[in-house]
């Protein structure tokens, strides 16, 4: 068996090590859409039109068992909450910067900070 040239290896690697930062980053991008218009639909069903939501209602947990059910692990109720805060965080869509992972975002989602965030990448 003739050992493969380390040009034709590095070449070959470097298209898979492209190919798969493609598919994180759609992934990244198709989860943080999801997440957003997710939050945004807990935001209007508890406030429904009011500028602050009913508390003591099961919204949550009730959801959060419906969708653990039907997708499996990922809908629990501590990241039902992170989903709406990032949300309520970032509620300009176009704002989003999709460089950025859910983790980063569920991280900037925890500041205290009443007025949303918006970032520019440009210096």
């Amino acid at each position: 068996m003739e050992l493969i040239t380390n040009e034709l290896f590095n070449a070959i690697r470097e298209i898979i090590n492209q190919s798969r930062l493609k598919v994180f980053r759609a992934a990244n991008s198709a989860l943080l859409e999801s997440y957003w218009q997710i939050g945004k639909l807990i935001i209007e069903d508890e406030q429904q039109g009011k500028f602050r939501a009913d508390y003591g209602k099961a919204t949550l947990k009730n959801l959060s068992i419906q969708l653990t059910l039907e997708f499996g692990k990922g809908f629990d109720e501590s990241n039902l909450r992170n989903i709406r805060s990032f949300y309520k965080s970032f509620p300009i869509h176009d704002a989003l910067r999709h460089e950025l992972s859910w983790t980063h975002y569920r991280l900037l989602s925890r500041f205290p900070n009443p007025q949303p965030y918006t970032f520019s990448l440009q210096p």
